[in-house]
């Protein structure tokens, strides 16, 4: 028998930023239906939440799972669900890319709190400020054309 603990921290937004997530009884149902669905999917989504134009996921990958493969299962099918319920008054969709980064098994009591805790943390900090801390953490960079 396999065994595979591998924790991902991924965030993604939505098409444009645009404050879509922009109340607590919609983000709450939106957040709920993630996590239903990543069980359906066995997916371990350990925590979601998220401000109003971005989501954190806490996710435990499986031994046969792909990052993108949980993205494009995450995502794709959480806007459908938004769009099908019309929750929005114009059509829903998340921005094509995602940032993911590993979390050691010492960090995941913080990364859940940090995830937890979203809103306290955007009265402080913006999102484009948040990407920026993460790209400067991580030494990530945009790429320009694509």
């Amino acid at each position: 028998m396999s065994w595979v603990r591998v924790y991902v921290h991924m965030v993604f937004s939505t098409k444009n930023r645009e404050p879509f997530l922009n109340s607590s009884e919609l983000k709450k149902n939106v957040f709920q239906h993630i996590k239903k669905n990543a069980e359906e999917k066995e997916i371990w989504l350990d925590c979601v939440n998220g401000h109003q134009d971005h989501v954190h996921c806490l996710i435990s990958l499986g031994k046969e799972q792909s990052i993108s493969k949980v993205a494009q299962l995450i995502k794709g099918e959480s806007s459908f669900w938004i769009n099908q319920q019309k929750l929005m008054a114009e059509r829903f969709i998340w921005q094509d890319d995602y940032w993911v980064v590993g979390v050691s098994e010492s960090h995941l009591e913080s990364v859940r709190k940090y995830i937890h805790n979203q809103e306290e943390h955007h009265s402080k900090q913006s999102f484009t400020d948040e990407i920026n801390v993460f790209m400067e953490k991580y030494g990530w960079s945009f790429i320009k054309g694509k």
